[in-house]
């Protein structure tokens, strides 16, 4: 994964819940691990719609493609993990035309010319099973049997690095700041009663 994010708090905002803390004893980690799970949810779920309107991609791609690692009371630290390179041009709403394939990465459509999904002269196109749905291109080569070679067309979008900027790291920050502190306040008071 490139970067992370870290969310920053204002020390005052947590200095007040200091006696809590102290009086809550060894129960305290439970406490901040709840607190971080709690909003740690609330920031992915923020993350997710921030980056599906970012990236292009349908939430369901993003949701299979983040990984979370929740905090517990010896590691107190809430992860969002994604891996992965460039995606295909196939996730994103990629639909054959007469001038090539048009594709919306990023939520901007846009026709990219020498390219096709389906196999065959016009207007007899017709779906090959084995391509599943990818956008492909002409190498320039052939093979031995004198056919074309073909290969997958790729985005330029990469989640792990749309993850740590723009709009989904606000959305991610802005949630773990706001919701944080309030939240360990409510934890702490459910464990002292």
């Amino acid at each position: 994964m490139s970067g992370g994010l870290f969310v920053t708090l204002d020390a005052a905002s947590i200095a007040r819940l200091g006696n809590q803390i102290g009086a809550a004893g060894a129960k305290a980690p439970l406490a901040l691990a709840r607190a971080l799970n709690h909003t740690g949810d609330k920031a992915k779920t923020q993350m997710t719609r921030a980056l599906t309107a970012q990236t292009g991609l349908k939430r369901r791609t993003i949701v299979k493609a983040l990984r979370i690692t929740k905090a517990g009371t010896v590691g107190l630290t809430y992860t969002i993990r994604s891996a992965g390179g460039d995606i295909s041009l196939k996730y994103f709403g990629a639909r054959e035309t007469a001038k090539g394939v048009s594709a919306a990465p990023r939520n901007a459509r846009a026709i990219y010319p020498h390219t096709f999904m389906k196999a065959g002269w016009w207007p007899h196109r017709v779906v090959k099973a084995n391509w599943n749905g990818h956008v492909l291109e002409r190498t320039g080569s052939t093979t031995k049997s004198g056919m074309d070679r073909f290969q997958k067309v790729k985005s330029g979008v990469f989640i792990p690095e749309e993850m740590v900027k723009g709009a989904t790291a606000a959305a991610f920050n802005n949630t773990a700041a706001s919701d944080l502190p309030a939240r360990l306040e409510h934890e702490l008071g459910r464990i002292l009663g």
